[in-house]
């Protein structure tokens, strides 16, 4: 309720800073579990989906948002949980598990799930190599995935901006990839890697970004990396 709450009640104030429109909306299931996978370029990536689909998302949220202390920490849980979204660890392996079991059994149940398959934002507005998470979940459960390409979000909404600039955003969705139902004891790696491969050439198609074979967890440890060194060698050339 207070997912819907939020999207129709606040709705009108995004809808007039942001101007969200949705393309392909008729591509979104009526009914069934269907896997929303999308890009990622900025905050606001998370309420441009909700604005325009006609069916609720649950998404996964980093678990930092659900560790916080005291009546701030307890209010931004409630506030996630409230709204359909539920904790993953995101340094991954067996650690995130737990958030792909979750998502198994919101699919399992015929709703949809969305995910943003490159891991994190773009460091740069390109569009990088996407994890095969949403790839297993389709396999394990036969739901089809939906490409998502989130347009003009990074313009309207840059990295360090909190309060998103007038503009104009928009939401393709593409036609469903189907699965079929797998065993997961036979899913193999190779499987994985080729349809999520094909899932990250759709949202390239439909966005226009520029494709880089790279996760961008990489591409932001490096750039942290090249900074801090620029900045010790700054330090070093001024004593």
């Amino acid at each position: 309720m207070l997912y819907w709450f939020f999207v129709r009640g606040l709705g009108p104030i995004a809808r007039w800073r942001m101007h969200p429109v949705g393309v392909g909306v008729d591509n979104i299931p009526k009914t069934g579990g269907a896997i929303i996978a999308a890009n990622h370029l900025a905050v606001i990536d998370d309420a441009l989906l909700p604005l325009t689909s006609p069916r609720m998302i649950h998404f996964m949220g980093k678990a930092e948002y659900f560790e916080g202390k005291g009546i701030k920490g307890r209010f931004i849980k409630w506030w996630f949980s409230s709204v359909g979204v539920f904790p993953v660890d995101r340094s991954g392996g067996s650690k995130s598990l737990g958030a792909l079991a979750h998502a198994r059994k919101i699919l399992e149940d015929g709703h949809l799930f969305g995910i943003h398959v490159e891991g994190t934002r773009s460091p740069d507005g390109r569009l990088y190599r996407g994890h095969t998470g949403a790839a297993k979940l389709a396999l394990e459960t036969g739901c089809p995935i939906v490409p998502a390409a989130v347009v003009g979000s990074r313009t309207v909404q840059m990295p360090g901006q909190v309060i998103p600039s007038k503009g104009h955003t928009k939401v393709i969705y593409g036609k469903p990839i189907p699965v079929a139902k797998q065993d997961p004891e036979t899913v193999t790696h190779e499987q994985l890697r080729a349809l999520t491969d094909e899932l990250m050439a759709r949202i390239a198609e439909m966005s226009g970004q520029e494709y880089v074979d790279e996760y961008a967890q990489t591409v932001k440890a490096r750039m942290k990396a090249q900074g801090e060194g620029a900045g010790a060698k700054s330090v070093e050339a001024a004593k």
